[in-house]
């Protein structure tokens, strides 16, 4: 059964927020089954080996392309072609907080017991999102 999974590299979230890209950049990514998944994050992306597994979420039946595609109608994906370190890493993508905080804050809404206050976005929040929204 295929697994949809969201990866954080720290350094390259470091070189994106030096190329002015920002700090919350993630890889969304799908592979055969979880032992694919940890073999993918451990080979890593963008000459970077400190990708570490945020969340992943096995799924019926969905391919790479289309969940990217459903992805990047919410998020900025950041082009492989024109930043040459990442040359070949499909699925990184710019996540912006407010929209990560507008989907916490919406879904906090429709729960009746739980007060509105302000959302803070940990990691695993913004995999649930960018997972959600590709699989949507």
């Amino acid at each position: 059964m295929p697994v949809v999974y969201v990866a954080r590299s720290a350094a390259l979230t470091k070189w994106a927020s030096d190329v002015g890209q920002g700090k919350h950049i993630y890889k969304l990514g799908i592979a055969e089954d979880e032992a694919a998944v940890k073999a993918a994050v451990a080979a890593g992306w963008g000459g970077e080996s400190d990708w570490k597994l945020v969340h992943s979420k096995q799924i019926d039946d969905l391919d790479e392309d289309s969940a990217l595609a459903r992805l990047g109608r919410r998020e900025k994906v950041i082009d492989p072609t024109y930043y040459p370190r990442l040359k070949g890493a499909a699925g990184v993508y710019r996540i912006t907080l407010t929209n990560v905080q507008n989907s916490l804050l919406v879904a906090k809404a429709m729960t009746a017991d739980e007060p509105l206050t302000e959302v803070k976005v940990k990691p695993k929040d913004i995999a649930d999102y960018m997972i959600r929204n590709a699989i949507a």
